[in-house]
This record gives C-alpha cells, sequence and structure tokens, in this order.
C-alpha cells in the first residue's frame, strides 16, 4: 500500500469515528409548559427564559459533555385542560422532558398524564421538571417515578416560615388569605397548624380562599385584614394575584407585615415600590443578594440579554441535575437518567442540594429575606429597577424545612 493510500485510509477511519461521536451526542429537548400569555405571562416567560439561559451555560461549558440542551416553550394558558393538550403536543413533536411549575392543579394533571403515557409507550417515555408547583400531596400521596420536584413544597415552605414567625415576638395576630385550589387550601392548613404547634399564643384572625387568576381588586379583602387587627398576613399568593394584593394593602394603607412565598416573583416587586420597604417578606431558595452572591454573573448576563431579573434558580439546579445524570449513564435516556438523578447531589446557586430518592423532592436551603433599599453593601441588585431588593433576614438549612414523606414510590424495571 503506497503512503498515499495509507494517509487517505487514515483520513478516513478519522472521519468515520469523527461522525460516530457526533451521532452520539443528542439535543435534550425540554417542553417548558406554563403561561406564556395572560395574566401570569410576566412569570411564565422570565422563567422560560431562566431555562434558556442556563441551557446556554451547559452548552457552552459543556455539563453533559457533547450533549446539548434545548428549552422550547408551550403556552398553557394557566390550565390544567390546555396544559395536556401542550403534553401531547410536545410528546408528538419528541419531546422526552416536561418542565412546569405554575399552578399545581396542572402540575397534578401532568402527573397523572405522563403516567399513564409512560405505561402505555415503553421506549417513549416523559420526565417531568417541576420548577414550583407546590402541592404537598405531589412529592406524597400522588408521587411519581417520573415526577422531580425543584422547588420546595407548601408544607415545606411553611414549616421554614413560621419557624421564623415563632420567633418574632411583636406578632400576636396572622391573617390567612390564598387562591382557592389544591395549593392554596395547603398553604392554608399548613399555616394554621404550624404556627398554632409553635405559637399556641398567637391568635388566625382570618382565613380567606380567593378565585384564582379572577381577582381584580383585593380591596374588599384588605378592608377586612385591617379591620381583624392582624399584625402579619400570610399568603402563598404568585404572579398578579399577589402583586394586585400588595397594590391594595399599598392603596389601603394596611401596615401589617406581610410573609409571602414568592415575593420575589416577576411582576410583584415592582407593585411593592416603597410602601413594602421593611414590611414585605418572602421565602425564595436562592436570591442574588445572598451572603457570597453566588450566580451574580448569570444576574448580570440575564439583565443585559433580557432587561429582566433572575430569579428561579430551580433552572439552574434542574438542568445540573439532568447534565450530571447524562454524564453518569451516557445516555438521555428518560428512564436511566431518572434512575440516576434519584440521591443526586448538585452544587446550585444557594450550596449543595439533593434529589431525595424516596420522593424526587429536591432538598435545599430557603431564605427569608425582607424588602429593603438598596445600600450597594448587603443589598446590591434591585429588583425590576425599582432601587429597591431583598435582603437576607436568615438562611435556613435544608433540615429545617426537610419534612418526611409518604411516598410509596412505583418504580419500572431497567
Amino acid at each position: 500500500m503506497s503512503i498515499l493510500a495509507r494517509n487517505l485510509r487514515v483520513v478516513l477511519c478519522a472521519t468515520a469515528l469523527s461522525g460516530a461521536s457526533l451521532a452520539l451526542a443528542d439535543t435534550v429537548k425540554i417542553a417548558y409548559i406554563d403561561p406564556l400569555s395572560g395574566s401570569f405571562a410576566t412569570t411564565g416567560q422570565n422563567v422560560l427564559k431562566s431555562w434558556q439561559m442556563v441551557a446556554e451555560i451547559a452548552n457552552r461549558d459543556k455539563w453533559a459533555g457533547d450533549h446539548t440542551f434545548e428549552v422550547v416553550g408551550f403556552d398553557n394558558k394557566a390550565s390544567p385542560q390546555e396544559t395536556l393538550v401542550m403534553l401531547k403536543t410536545a410528546i408528538d413533536q419528541g419531546y422526552r422532558y416536561v418542565a412546569q411549575g405554575f399552578g399545581s392543579g396542572a402540575g397534578l394533571a401532568l402527573i397523572d398524564a405522563i403516567n399513564k403515557h409512560n405505561e402505555r409507550n415503553p421506549g417513549k417515555e416523559v420526565i417531568y421538571l417541576n420548577t414550583s408547583a407546590g402541592d404537598p400531596d405531589m412529592t406524597n400521596s400522588k408521587c411519581s417515578f417520573w415526577h422531580f420536584r425543584l422547588d420546595a413544597h407548601s408544607d415545606m415552605r411553611m414549616e421554614a416560615l413560621s419557624s421564623f414567625i415563632a420567633e418574632d415576638k411583636s406578632i400576636k395576630k396572622v391573617y390567612v388569605i390564598n387562591p382557592n385550589y389544591a395549593f392554596g387550601q395547603q398553604v392554608s392548613r399548613a399555616a394554621k397548624e404550624t404556627i398554632k404547634r409553635k405559637r399556641p399564643d398567637i391568635e388566625i384572625v382570618g382565613d380567606d380562599l380567593h378565585p384564582f387568576g379572577q381577582v381584580k381588586d383585593f380591596t374588599p379583602y384588605i378592608s377586612k385584614i385591617a379591620a381583624s387587627g392582624a399584625d402579619a398576613v400570610v399568603t402563598g399568593n404568585a404572579g398578579s394575584d399577589l402583586a394586585l394584593l400588595i397594590k391594595a394593602s399599598k392603596e389601603g394603607n394596611l401596615n401589617a407585615a406581610f410573609f409571602t412565598y414568592f415575593a420575589s416573583s416577576p411582576g410583584t416587586p415592582a407593585a411593592l415600590g416603597s410602601a413594602g420597604a421593611g414590611r414585605v417578606k418572602s421565602l425564595p431558595y436562592w436570591h442574588p443578594n445572598n451572603e457570597t452572591f453566588a450566580g451574580k454573573e448569570i444576574v448580570e448576563a440575564f439583565k443585559k440579554k433580557y432587561n429582566d431579573d433572575f430569579f428561579s434558580s430551580a433552572t439552574y439546579a434542574g438542568i445540573a441535575l439532568l447534565a450530571k445524570g447524562i454524564k453518569a449513564t451516557n445516555s438521555p435516556d428518560p428512564v436511566k437518567l431518572a434512575f440516576a438523578m434519584e440521591d443526586m447531589k448538585v452544587q446550585s446557586l444557594n450550596g449543595e442540594v439533593e434529589m431525595r430518592k424516596q420522593d424526587h423532592q429536591l432538598l435545599q436551603p430557603l431564605y427569608m429575606v425582607t424588602w429593603t433599599k438598596v445600600n450597594g453593601q448587603d443589598v446590591k441588585y434591585d429588583h425590576e429597577n425599582t432601587g429597591y431588593g431583598w435582603k437576607t433576614d436568615a438562611r435556613m438549612d435544608s433540615r429545617v424545612s426537610a419534612l418526611p414523606s409518604s411516598c410509596q414510590m412505583k418504580r419500572p424495571k431497567l
């Protein structure tokens, strides 16, 4: 064989091997199904961009080796029924990974539909990544092998929130107000139970459940809260419901402290303004003014690219888990990946987090923060160009909120 022929053979072999290597590299397509229009579009669009930015970072830095991530939005219009339509559309288009978070009604519909799909379609299984749907049943009685929750559920959050309230001896009366669906009902129940258990001297002076996403003026509710003499308001409201609730409290000159789950979510900070300073609190699992400003590069890049605030670090944890699982199994297959993510620990923006095997609930720290004027020191980053941001009151280790689970999970065979 001539030297030229040998060289040509080497080149052809190298090309073939390179082609084989590229063929093994898959694009992991994630369908983000949440409201991208209507009253809750601000939150949905923001979280979609968060997924997409973290995917870009993961692709650039090869978190999953040669495998890459792509996230595309599907608008469910905040409807469980439309969620199922979008799920079918995504599956028909070849998506094997679904992300959702706004509304436990939609989340529970996804769990049920994905369970049935995966049972009927072996080899075409789908994984559900839950960024914020907080109904405790989703990782208790209705837990699923195919569902992974990246946020603390409502009872876990209330365990942390009530511990903080219990330490504040100035609080004597608490008013509870929530949206009237599964998640809001769970928050209401948990607030009454845990606050009474930790501070039996506190009086629950009100407990309202209002239509989800339908109240345009919360003035009547604010009037009831004011009349009750409440020192503090506890609410699991989010999105436009929370923004309108805070707006009405500002207009009604209500001085009670607001203990919220989601006041840092898009649209709400702008509604807070100066009137919320020092009295509106939130319970995120991460925020940009954390003790080491972890995630500041993403915060600044997100602001520059989208002129918006990065707030959902669940997207970071979600892709970090997927990427580690893909590397561990050398495959983006959902079944292998689901097994690989059980008991997995990864570094997220709030430190080390762990996906508990028993119920697929992420265990992670939680923060209690207060709406405060930017001071360039412990409050460097504002929200929504208000000049106000979140200041850390306390960072609570995952053990504070890591409640036991009743989950009896059914696992497929590998």
